[in-house]
């Protein structure tokens, strides 16, 4: 039946050639789809690591017009108290601009025994951002007035760095760096800060210092949950006040992740509907050229029919050749599609692209067979006689 099956497909070759390529290119479309969709569910089941809600962000510039640290240090310990006393303020924790949910990022790199890790997230932050973020440590503590003495650098990093440097060893007290700059004191869980269809990465979160604070240009505050617009009017006018010189802007991390959410979804977004045009041309194709099977092989299937032929089977071999060219097309498009895992592309894990691959294949063959259904009970209806006169 099948060497019958591929004769028939091969006189017709170049027809089935074309749509072949059709469903060639649309695999490979679906399939980047597939790995973009996959890969943002995978992060989206993973925890955000902090509580955003109720959680505004105060962005100002730095408004004090002097380069000593200390009256620096003590106008922002000044405005921290001034604004903890409102009451429906909870904390308050000073930050640079790379706060969760912007776009600002900052990032560094360090050597550790001979090997250079890079893209690490740098956050500069104080003993309050803890609080306010909510942070979840898995080990170790947070920062203290006592840090600021201690003879080495104390950090606190997060979990997925704690694996790069220390495997799965405890990190709290040891030291790393090739010079053993930096004494982790913490480790806190990932923090997925770009929304949350992105991966956490790497990060690491120093101590503010005086040195630090010229760049200290984000306020957070955590609120009370009847936190309203009353308040937030009033919170400005404080912080204006305390800020004569800068401009004052308040935003809810809420609303940040939302936008953040957002520009993230946009790339799949629009391949999505690249890959829907796509999609509806070769189930267009598809269903024409096996609608146009039927009425030029009507002669066949009619003599089929008048030899014994059930409807079923007649219907069965159309859906059998399309099933069989899909089949040709996704070996090509599997072939393709093997190498981003093989070769690291992308730096994904790789049972994000498996997971795609089987996906993809899934969805062209259930695309085939929808595309074939119709037709192939309409060749199933076709009256021997009928079409053994037309003929």
């Amino acid at each position: 039946m099948f060497r019958h099956l591929f004769k028939l497909m091969w006189n017709k070759k170049k027809q089935n050639f074309l749509l072949m390529t059709e469903m060639f290119v649309s695999f490979l479309v679906v399939f980047a789809v597939m790995t973009i969709s996959v890969y943002y569910y995978g992060n989206y089941r993973k925890p955000v690591g902090m509580d955003y809600e109720n959680v505004w962000v105060v962005n100002y510039s730095n408004p004090l017009k002097t380069d000593n640290k200390d009256s620096i240090w003590l106008f922002y310990e000044a405005l921290q108290r001034t604004v903890k006393a409102l009451p429906q303020v909870r904390e308050v924790s000073f930050t640079t601009s790379n706060v969760p949910f912007a776009s600002a990022t900052i990032m560094n790199g360090v050597g550790h025994k001979g090997r250079m890790i890079s893209n690490i997230n740098w956050y500069n932050v104080d003993d309050n951002y803890q609080r306010v973020l909510d942070l979840k440590l898995l080990e170790g503590r947070w920062f203290n007035k006592q840090d600021a003495v201690a003879p080495v650098k104390p950090v606190v990093i997060n979990a997925t760095l704690r694996e790069e440097l220390f495997g799965n060893e405890p990190a709290t007290g040891r030291q790393y760096g090739d010079d053993k700059q930096s004494r982790v004191i913490g480790v806190v869980q990932d923090v997925k800060m770009k929304g949350d269809y992105t991966v956490a990465g790497r990060a690491v979160y120093n101590r503010t210092d005086t040195a630090s604070l010229g760049g200290m240009e984000k306020m957070l505050v955590r609120v009370t949950p009847d936190a309203n617009l009353a308040f937030e009017g009033r919170l400005y006018k404080t912080i204006s006040t305390a800020l004569k010189t800068a401009n004052v802007e308040i935003e809810h991390l809420t609303d940040k992740r939302g936008s953040m959410n957002n520009m993230s979804l946009m790339p799949m977004i629009i391949l999505s509907i690249v890959a829907g045009f796509l999609i509806i041309n070769v189930a267009l194709g598809l269903f024409g050229v096996l609608w146009y099977n039927i009425n030029k092989r009507r002669a066949e299937i009619g003599l089929r029919r008048a030899v014994g032929a059930t409807g079923r089977s007649v219907s069965l071999q159309l859906i059998t050749e399309a099933l069989i060219l899909s089949t040709f097309s996704v070996i090509a498009g599997v072939f393709f599609a093997v190498q981003f895992p093989l070769l690291n592309v992308f730096d994904l894990p790789a049972m994000v692209y498996v997971a795609a691959i089987v996906l993809s294949v899934l969805f062209i063959y259930l695309l085939v067979l929808i595309c074939a259904f119709y037709p192939g009970r309409q060749a199933a209806a076709v009256y021997p006689a009928v079409a053994l006169h037309e003929d």
